[in-house]
């Protein structure tokens, strides 16, 4: 009898406490989750922690904050500062032809956040074809005669890929000095990843890991901030950036190639002054994960070169404070007159960015948005779906590339005047948790041929119609509009 009452006041007890700890982790969340954070954001964590209130909690503890460690902070507002300084005066270029009026306050919205200069006198080739493009980067390689600085998202040993590792290998025998950056979780889950790191310690090439999850070796961070940006530098004098990461383009997957899948990316090879910015950014991301500046090897920044394009290199990403590439298209949007093109594998936009399209859409504008008619990322695409309704309301044209291809390609174009490539896509994702890299280009030439590439999309995509939008099932609108929720949560 003792012990039941014994148990009895265990079981009290334990309640008590429980519901204390319950009731103490709502009053937590009211008042600590909407600290400095985008109301859907908020809306988005308190209903996750006052559904499952433990599990919820842990999960927001862990992911919750968007911001690399101190140290790493800090270390970006070296380079940042480092830039300014060595760039002090880069920002005035020939406004031949004249600039539009809305232009000067963006590029100084650019520079205050990223700190990189808008540079002229550069020249850019652009490839839409993955394999070209592929081909010309080891190429690039090859004709190497200093340094070869290497940074993706995803670079993996396949079948196709084999060249670029060996014209790498053949750079660092012939006493070109190679560095190569990958990021870790972004190629551990392949199956060519082992090999991967394999190859590269048989080569002798400098190498590492970005943002490294590795527990046991003690470097424990949070697991879902990722480096995804694309590029390559050359003897500091040619870069490439873009979408394209470094595998074959059904990305090592059997059930990608089972339904016949395969990624289509852009990517761009520059020449000029701005090749110093997107090397920058290598030294940046270089310092961070080795300790190691790289000044004297950086490019040298020239005030301008033999061609016709203004660009200016913006990154991004959780070592900022402002999310410097949702701004940079939300200023563009807003200022366009004529004609706004965006292109993004994965769109899910946060209010301002809806906003700003919709407005524009609304105001007469021409708007088009190229996306994906299939999707390979579940949640991503029934989110990005979620939007489609609002966004064919408002007037904005939905293009769908036709499957089995995902169009994985990333950039815009403002009236004939402006574009942006590079690797962010248009998703809070891209916006808050991930480095990312894109460049402003300002030069009717490379409009023209993004352009002509835009055409390509539209010729191989099926515009997607409100009434036709209006009948899909309403499974699939349920699946869209849950997934909306968790997009939320970063």
């Amino acid at each position: 009898m003792v012990a039941t009452t014994g148990d009895g006041w265990f079981s009290v007890t334990l309640a008590i406490a429980l519901f204390v700890l319950d009731f103490a982790i709502r009053v937590f969340a009211i008042i600590y989750v909407p600290r400095n954070r985008r109301p859907q954001t908020a809306l988005a964590w308190l209903l996750a922690i006052f559904f499952i209130p433990y599990i919820g909690i842990i999960l927001f503890l862990i992911v919750g904050q968007a911001r690399l460690p101190k140290s790493r902070r800090l270390k970006q507002r070296e380079i940042n500062d480092y830039i300014l300084e060595t760039t002090e005066g880069f920002d005035r270029v020939e406004r031949d032809p004249p600039w539009p009026v809305w232009l000067e306050p963006v590029v100084e919205l650019n520079r205050k956040l990223g700190a990189m200069p808008l540079v002229g006198g550069n020249s850019a080739e652009l490839f839409s074809d993955n394999q070209k493009a592929l081909d010309a980067m080891t190429q690039s390689i090859r004709d190497a005669t200093k340094t070869v600085h290497v940074e993706f998202y995803i670079l993996l040993l396949d079948n196709v890929t084999a060249p670029f590792f060996d014209a790498l290998e053949d750079a660092h025998k012939r006493g070109v000095v190679v560095r190569v950056l990958l990021d870790h979780l972004g190629n551990v889950q392949y199956p060519g990843y082992r090999r991967t790191v394999r190859r590269l310690n048989r080569m002798g090439v400098k190498w590492h890991l970005m943002l490294p999850f590795q527990p046991l070796r003690g470097k424990i961070q949070r697991p879902d901030l990722r480096n995804h940006r694309k590029l390559m530098v050359i003897d500091g004098t040619l870069a490439y950036t873009g979408s394209q990461n470094v595998v074959e383009t059904g990305y090592q997957r059997k059930k990608n190639h089972k339904r016949g899948l395969h990624w289509k990316d852009f990517m761009a090879r520059f020449e000029g002054p701005v090749v110093a910015g997107i090397d920058a950014l290598f030294v940046t991301d270089w310092y961070s994960e080795t300790g190691e500046l790289l000044e004297r090897e950086a490019a040298p920044v020239r005030e301008s070169g033999d061609g016709r394009l203004d660009c200016q290199v913006v990154p991004s990403g959780p070592g900022f404070s402002g999310e410097n590439n949702l701004r940079m298209f939300n200023s563009l949007v807003y200022a366009a007159q004529e004609k706004i093109i965006l292109v993004s594998p994965y769109f899910v936009p946060d209010d301002s960015m809806l906003y700003a399209i919709t407005t524009a859409a609304q105001s007469g504008l021409h708007v088009e948005l190229f996306v994906s008619e299939i999707g390979d990322q579940f949640f991503v695409y029934h989110a990005q779906r979620s939007y489609y309704e609002t966004l064919l309301r408002a007037g904005v044209m939905i293009y769908l590339y036709k499957s089995p291809t995902i169009l994985h390609a990333k950039h815009m174009t403002i009236d004939d005047e402006v574009s942006v490539i590079g690797s962010s896509n248009m998703d809070m994702r891209s916006f808050t948790l991930d480095l990312e890299v894109s460049v402003m280009v300002r030069g009717r030439s490379f409009l023209r041929s993004l352009r002509s590439i835009e055409d390509s999309y539209r010729e191989n995509s099926r515009q997607l119609t409100l009434e036709e939008w209006q009948k899909r099932s309403s499974l699939s609108a349920t699946l869209d509009n849950i997934a909306r929720l968790t997009a939320a949560v970063q």
